[in-house]
């Protein structure tokens, strides 16, 4: 968990003394040679043979500049990685390689089943960081949630919402969807989590008191989950430091990627060399080491930044206190008004209220009215709780 000295605004400086903290050792100086090379492989197989139209997208993914943000690039490795996995299933292989007839080919065949169990490892250990990862922000936003029904409520309408995404994706594979187009609806759908997060940090008039106040979100948290979506906002702060490493294992991703996929349309005419086999297990060595080794520090660093407090250490470091909060008591049989500014008609009002312990049973009432600039009475409304027993 996050260590603070304090509810400091949380600004792209602020963000630079803590990582200071934390510095990734470079990775392998052999990642651009592999990648380089590996490249170059793939050139030479379009020379005997031109791209097809779907080649034709890969290649210029491959040679177009990764992603900005570092979740975006994540999601860009898983896909590639999966999709070498696909790749190198057995039923994918050249017909040469599922039945060999030759020393060669079968050695062939134990490289690329090695090669599909190292992807493997290195795509379960993505997916296990990018799920302990949401589970760790939901958790830590549930701690500022009321612990009754009502967080209840909200952990259902999550699991509600996390099961009818899952839905949409299994209709897209359903219908016929590329490894492609599910990785682009997944980025989607993040992207629409982290919107809906940039919205409640956006919030104004009484939805914002409510979520400051009542549930008790500090201000510095709401401004920066507003930027959290920018490219100049914060976050840029750990996009300079850790994007760059992870671009170049994008790009070397990729480039794997499409000297695998070229080289099994061209197999029969193109027959792989033993120095490219060679250059090939070496570059997916170091990426799957490589990459295994960025996962595990950029969890620990995210892990430990300090945007990722729990209420209860807001509270320690807050004081434990709210000026903007007021508790009031009122006796039994009295009355007391509070006048409000608010936005519209619409708006909303939120009470927390209780009753004394050791009451048997008593009713409170509230009425609202709503008086426009002229000073008109335009709605009134009273709601009566009847024999309201004290909670325990």
């Amino acid at each position: 968990m996050a260590s603070t000295d304090g509810l400091m605004p949380i600004t792209r400086s602020f963000l630079a003394s803590y990582y200071d903290k934390y510095h990734l050792q470079p990775l392998s100086d052999d990642i651009p040679r592999l990648s380089s090379q590996i490249r170059g492989f793939a050139q030479d197989l379009l020379h005997e043979s031109p791209p097809t139209q779907g080649e034709s997208i890969l290649i210029q993914e491959a040679d177009s500049q990764p992603p900005h943000k570092i979740d975006e690039n994540m999601w860009k490795n898983r896909e590639n990685i999966e999709e070498i996995i696909f790749l190198l299933e057995r039923s994918r292989w050249p017909a040469a390689l599922q039945q060999p007839l030759t020393p060669e080919d079968s050695e062939l065949a134990n490289v690329f089943g090695q090669l599909k169990d190292k992807f493997e490892k290195t795509f379960s250990t993505l997916v296990s960081f990018q799920e302990k990862n949401s589970e760790r922000v939901f958790d830590i936003v549930m701690t500022y949630l009321p612990q009754d029904f009502r967080g209840k409520i909200i952990r259902q309408q999550r699991e509600r919402s996390e099961r009818n995404k899952q839905a949409a994706v299994d209709a897209l594979v359903s219908a016929g969807g590329t490894i492609r187009d599910r990785y682009a609806l997944l980025w989607k759908q993040q992207m629409d989590r982290r919107i809906q997060l940039a919205q409640l940090g956006s919030a104004t008039g009484v939805y914002k008191a409510l979520v400051k106040y009542l549930v008790g979100v500090p201000q510095v948290l709401l401004d920066f989950i507003q930027q959290i979506n920018d490219d100049d906002g914060p976050m840029e702060e750990p996009r300079s430091r850790y994007g760059p490493p992870l671009y170049s294992l994008t790009r070397m991703v990729l480039s794997i990627r499409l000297f695998v996929s070229l080289a099994w349309e061209r197999f029969e005419a193109c027959k792989l060399k033993r120095h490219q086999i060679t250059v090939l297990e070496e570059a997916a060595e170091v990426y799957t080491s490589e990459f295994v080794r960025f996962i595990s520090f950029i969890s620990e660093v995210f892990a430990n930044s300090p945007f990722f407090i729990s209420a209860e250490e807001s509270s320690a470091l807050d004081g434990g206190k709210n000026d903007d909060y007021k508790e009031i008591n009122v006796a039994a049989g009295k009355t007391y008004e509070v006048s409000l500014t608010v936005e519209s008609i619409n708006s909303y009002i939120a009470w927390d209220f209780s009753v004394i312990q050791g009451k048997m049973s008593m009713d409170i009432g509230f009425c609202v009215e709503y008086i426009n600039s002229a000073g008109e009475k335009i709605v009134s409304w009273t709601i009566i709780f009847h024999n309201l027993l004290p909670m325990l």
